[in-house]
């Protein structure tokens, strides 16, 4: 509920009565009992006591002359610890001392006796709402102190012309002393501006809400500003309003963290939706390059060996084919990155391993492009005895970074020059030890809002159909998920560093496990059954199992597989593609496992989530050569043996 007036608390106020004769408490407390709660006591000292005991009493109506103490005395010390009204009842006597108690404000009120009964009912009457005024702008004073000082924002009540009431800003003493102080010396000096003019056009609308930014050393900061004007109390009759115009609130708060976490969630929405998207493209294109790298492949066997310019055309064909698998792949990791297999890996053996693979990417792409600049590869830094310790990643994903990023420093080298790769010992941003792989180039380099996008998908800074934006994201990613992450330092014109920062690993490095699988062919002839939607790649798939001497039945859905196993069919394999539009693999899989347990299954996917299929499952992606079918069809016949 909105509160624009101050509330002042009614009801019954507490009243005490002090007189050292009985007779006169009584008469009293028959005169106010109606309208006040009533205590009473003949002796000073205990009306201190009671006091003490009772900060609600809102008036103390007390004898002048007493035996222990006299009334201005007990009103004075009482003024010590309460806050309650006092009303003098006193003879002709004792003027002076009533003259001097109300000079001192022990007293508001005084009253001869014999009292007149009206007019010292009045007079308590009066005292009372004094006291309940006096407490309610009390409440209010407490309650906007405790709240400029506990709200976590920057508050500041001005006039309409800027001065300021109040504020909770935390600034120099000496400028808080100022009497003039206005309600721009308190902001920077590039927020000035803006906060005259939101003052003014608040004047205006009333209230007014904006974000507004400005450079600091630790960056953009951005600010929630809400203002209002305060309309003077409308129960303040005859009380005119100190100022031609209303007074003003203003109220800011730091959101730049909100804003960044806000626009975290939306580019995670994006990527979800761009990840969707690609995964679609992805699993469409996978079929296309399946069936056409198969048939490209058919078809180099059966040309003539003596025509090297055919042999040159499926040649550049086949690279054409096989540059798309990369990029299909890339969306696919975009779209549904793959799950990370983490473990122990030495990074000096895997750049070695790698050596030569980058030496050739770096030359063959610039014979490709005709360009006439060299880039050499220079692994000083990473001599084979070098000790660092052991990292815990994904060796296949980790060697596809680091060609990657490789290949991204070629790019930024037209003319040619050095690729510097070094490994050091360093920490993360938690202080937590690490190693740091670092790729280094001596290129155009970037400026900072380059720098700041070069993670976003499909942001690319290379030329038309030179690439693709998927590759700095596709690493982010995987690095995000493997504990891992990427430090840029960029400068125009003198080149960049990309350091890959990965976690350590205190287990030794596992050896890889390697199946021989040379002479695999040895497996006798088998009879497959072959499911797949796409006519293409169940004609491609079809020609490379007959090539090998087996014997192929060939159906476009899961559906037709069960039909044919159930009419009493033998087969020794079943190939089947993961998504079909009647009877998927993993339904038909699942109903194979129940009603032929010992049939082997081999399962080919260009998109579809592997997850919940049978238990040893081998899975073949989309693209595939004539040898990748061969090794997943002994696998899938090693495993089920």
């Amino acid at each position: 509920m909105r509160r624009t007036e101050m509330s002042v608390p009614y009801g019954r106020s507490r009243i005490l009565l002090v007189d050292d004769e009985a007779e006169i408490l009584v008469a009293l407390t028959d005169l106010l009992e109606d309208e006040f709660d009533i205590l009473s006591c003949t002796d000073p000292l205990e009306a201190l006591a009671y006091l003490k005991k009772s900060p609600d009493i809102a008036v103390i109506v007390s004898d002048q002359r007493m035996p222990n103490m006299t009334g201005d005395v007990l009103l004075s010390k009482a003024r010590e610890f309460s806050d309650a009204r006092g009303i003098l009842l006193t003879g002709y006597a004792d003027l002076a001392a009533v003259v001097a108690a109300l000079n001192q404000g022990r007293i508001q009120f005084y009253a001869h006796k014999p009292w007149e009964s009206d007019a010292l009912r009045a007079m308590v009457r009066e005292v009372s709402a004094h006291h309940r005024l006096e407490r309610a702008l009390m409440t209010e004073r407490v309650l906007l102190h405790g709240a400029m000082e506990s709200v976590p924002m920057d508050g500041v009540f001005t006039t309409a012309d800027g001065t300021v009431l109040r504020h909770n800003f935390d600034v120099d003493p000496a400028l808080d002393a100022k009497e003039d102080l206005t309600e721009e010396m308190l902001f920077s000096e590039s927020l000035r501006p803006e906060i005259t003019a939101m003052r003014e056009e608040t004047r205006e609308r009333g209230n007014l809400v904006r974000l507004v930014s400005e450079v600091t050393d630790r960056g953009v900061r951005w600010y929630e500003i809400t203002r209002q004007t305060l309309p003077w109390p409308r129960n303040a009759a005859g009380v005119p309003c100190p100022s031609e115009e209303r007074w003003q609130f203003n109220l800011g708060r730091d959101v730049t963290e909100r804003l960044a976490m806000e626009e975290r969630l939306r580019q995670d929405d994006k990527m979800h939706a761009l990840g969707t998207l690609a995964g679609g493209i992805a699993h469409d294109f996978n079929n296309l390059l399946t069936a056409m790298l198969g048939s490209l492949e058919l078809l180099q066997d059966l040309s003539p060996s003596d025509a090297p310019m055919v042999t040159k055309l499926f040649d550049n064909a086949l690279d054409s084919a096989r540059r798309g698998t990369v990029l299909t792949r890339r969306l696919l990791e975009f779209g549904r990155p793959k799950p990370v297999a983490l473990r122990s890996v030495n990074l000096v053996d895997l750049v070695w391993s790698m050596r030569d693979l980058i030496v050739q990417s770096l030359s063959r792409a610039s014979d490709l492009r005709g360009e006439t600049g060299r880039c050499a590869l220079d692994l000083s830094a990473v001599p084979q005895d070098l000790v660092v310790p052991c990292v815990l990643s994904d060796p296949g994903q980790l060697e596809m970074a680091l060609l990657n990023l490789c290949i991204n420093a070629r790019d930024a080298m037209p003319d040619g020059g050095i690729i510097s790769i070094r490994l050091a010992n360093d920490q993360d941003a938690t202080g937590a030890p690490c190693v740091s792989l670092t790729v280094e180039d001596q290129g155009c380099g970037m400026p900072p809002e380059i720098i700041r996008r070069i993670f976003e998908p499909f942001f690319t800074t290379k030329g038309l159909g030179s690439g693709t934006g998927l590759g700095l994201s596709t690493i982010y990613g995987f690095l995000q998920r493997s504990g891992g992450d990427i430090r840029v330092k960029s400068v125009p014109g003198q080149g960049t560093n990309m350091t890959v920062i990965l976690p350590l690993c205190a287990a030794e490095p596992e050896e890889e496990e390697t199946s021989d699988l040379s002479g695999e062919g040895s497996f006798r002839p088998l009879r497959i059954l072959l499911a797949d939607d796409e006519a293409g790649v169940r004609l491609v798939t079809e020609q490379f199992l007959t090539q090998d001497g087996h014997q192929v039945s060939s159906v476009p859905d899961g559906s037709d597989v069960i039909i044919h196993l159930d009419k009493g069919e033998q087969f020794d394999l079943v190939v089947l593609d993961l998504l079909m539009p009647v009877m998927g693999g993993r339904e038909c899989g699942q109903i194979l496992a129940e009603r032929y347990p010992a049939l082997p299954v081999l399962y080919v996917s260009g998109y579809a989530d592997p997850e919940n299929l049978p238990a040893q499952a081998f899975v073949l992606g989309k693209p595939f050569t004539p040898q990748d079918l061969r090794d997943a069809i002994t696998r899938t016949m090693r495993r089920k043996t």
